[in-house]
């Protein structure tokens, strides 16, 4: 890559770069869910092409590092698709693939997503032993009727035999639900919580069950809760994780203290994060630019490109215009909301670019501030797209 082009002459000035993280993208599953926009692929007869695919990730990552040349990572993040669905063996050869590649902080956090319906025993172990330090995984609900309406390939008992051997295998791991599911009640959304809560995870995420474009439930709409029990259910899990000691950090994040996700916290405070792998997304921070890349969807396409030295698919500058509300879009996610020089120093923008939102941010309640940071207020929660709304250009 001509590293030139990205670092001549432009209408911004960042005084500094920000911490990177490392997103990979491992796109096979097992079966595609009803609701699932991501980039994911069913595998055909149970084939994956493992050591292909590794192959293409380490010449994506080699023709990425002038891009990012001298930066520490501080956190990976191998996201699907099932990760977990490759082998250990694969997973170690990746890590020491980027460990020769790029400079890892001494403690960064390494999380591999993995799904009930792929867990062996035994499995988890060697994922640490290749170097994973975070597990997260996906469970949804406990509640077989509604696991099978969502597509899950796992049930109940499966579900809670990989939490308690990811318990017992790392020192901190994420807990996957949602809520608002299809025939869900309040009383079994309090069920899937009390089971969570009893598995003690460090930290739980909890997702409000969304129909996104070209999905499966998007034709085929299943029957939800009414928008009433929907904000119930949200009330009613925080008050149950606040009694189990985790703090609501982001809008759909819960954690004990000392197991926050750096790498999320990293995308919500508008940080960088080179993408690698198919249909991966990255964004990168030069002095005077900000750049957004996409990888090629189609894995079998990003495989071929990638082996040529070829696998982005789109980059684009983002517009001075647009980044204020590519910065809010994260920041104000957070409870603790931003500080209001990591505006300044993530952007390259003066404060000037988000006075007006902020004066009407404020009018409507929808923010607390000083002069140093600005937080989201209890209805700023509640209205989140509103108030991330006021910052479109």
């Amino acid at each position: 890559m001509d590293v030139q082009h990205y670092m001549r002459p432009g209408t911004l000035q960042l005084p500094a770069l920000p911490p990177l993280s490392l997103y990979v993208h491992l796109p096979w599953c097992l079966r595609k869910c009803p609701y699932c926009d991501f980039n994911s692929h069913e595998m055909k007869a149970g084939e994956l092409p493992e050591q292909r695919y590794l192959d293409a990730l380490r010449e994506d990552l080699e023709a990425a590092l002038p891009l990012v040349w001298g930066r520490e990572v501080h956190s990976i993040f191998i996201g699907g698709g099932t990760p977990s669905l490759f082998s250990p063996q694969g997973i170690d050869r990746m890590l020491s693939d980027i460990r020769a590649r790029v400079k890892l902080v001494a403690d960064a956090e390494v999380t591999l997503e993995a799904n009930p319906g792929t867990f062996e025993k035994d499995r988890f172990k060697a994922f640490r032993s290749a170097g994973v330090t975070r597990l997260s995984v996906g469970v949804q609900s406990f509640n077989d009727a509604h696991l099978k309406a969502l597509g899950r390939v796992h049930d109940r008992s499966q579900a809670i035999a990989a939490l308690e051997e990811a318990a017992a295998t790392f020192e901190t791991f994420n807990l996957d639900l949602m809520y608002a599911l299809p025939g869900q009640t309040l009383a079994q959304l309090e069920e899937d919580v009390t089971q969570a809560l009893a598995l003690m995870p460090p930290h739980l995420s909890i997702y409000h069950l969304t129909i996104e474009p070209n999905t499966y439930f998007a034709k085929f709409p299943p029957v939800t809760p009414p928008e009433d029990t929907a904000y119930a259910m949200l009330d009613r899990i925080t008050e149950m994780t606040v009694a189990a000691g985790l703090e609501r950090y982001e809008v759909s994040a819960y954690a004990k203290p000392g197991h926050r996700c750096w790498h999320n916290w990293n995308y919500w405070q508008f940080g960088d994060y080179l993408g690698i792998g198919a249909g991966a997304h990255g964004k990168i921070s030069f002095p005077h630019r900000v750049v957004r890349q996409v990888r090629n969807r189609d894995p079998r396409l990003y495989m071929e490109n990638a082996l040529a030295g070829n696998a982005i698919a789109q980059e684009e500058e983002v517009a001075r215009g647009d980044l204020p509300f590519e910065f809010m879009l994260n920041a104000l996610r957070l409870k603790d909301g931003f500080v209001l020089q990591d505006f300044v120093d993530r952007t390259g923008l003066p404060l000037s670019a988000i006075d007006k939102g902020l004066r009407e941010a404020e009018a409507k309640g929808l923010i607390a501030r000083d002069f140093a940071r600005v937080r989201p207020t209890e209805k700023g929660f509640d209205f989140l797209s509103d108030l991330q709304g006021l910052f479109l250009p």
